[in-house]
């Protein structure tokens, strides 16, 4: 199974989310992440959407979803020619003596501890998927008591293709 990214620019109407959605439900294919928020201009949203499959299976995904009313222009992010990036959240248990190995572990990945109670910790980091992982995984020797993440966005890296409307 392969994955790719998609940035996809849509019209910022009710109902493009589940129309988009539902392509992939239809179908029978899996959204493994799907971020969406207006752009510059407020006529239109970017999705960014991680699918996997096989390649057939990501080149239909590919050319269905340009086929939608509300889709203005799909675009694959190439991973060595964009930027991509996700957000966790992630509360660890720890007690007061513990505290200073979780705040380093967090450094160590440019990760902020925004939160501190008697018991708990909670560690925001930003970066790529396998940074996300393997800080968490780090964690893991600590109780994790709740995780949140945003799910991979991204643009591509410079004005080639930027799609003006």
């Amino acid at each position: 199974m392969k994955k790719r990214t998609l940035s996809i620019l849509v019209d910022n109407t009710a109902g493009v989310l589940g129309r988009v959605a539902g392509l992939f439900s239809r179908r029978d294919y899996n959204i493994d992440s799907l971020t969406v928020g207006v752009t510059a201009d407020p006529k239109y949203s970017r999705m960014t959407v991680v699918a996997s499959g096989d390649d057939q299976v990501l080149e239909q995904i590919t050319k269905q979803l340009s086929k939608l009313v509300d889709v203005r222009a799909v675009k694959i992010l190439q991973p060595d020619n964009s930027v991509q990036r996700e957000l966790m959240l992630i509360k660890v248990r720890c007690k007061p003596e513990e505290r200073q190995e979780v705040i380093s572990l967090a450094s160590v990945f440019r990760g902020n501890v925004i939160d501190v109670s008697s018991e708990s910790m909670i560690v925001e980091v930003v970066g790529s998927t396998s940074k996300i992982e393997a800080l968490k995984e780090l964690l893991s020797g600590f109780e994790i008591l709740e995780i949140a993440r945003t799910g991979v966005t991204g643009l591509s890296r410079g004005v080639e293709d930027v799609t003006y409307l």
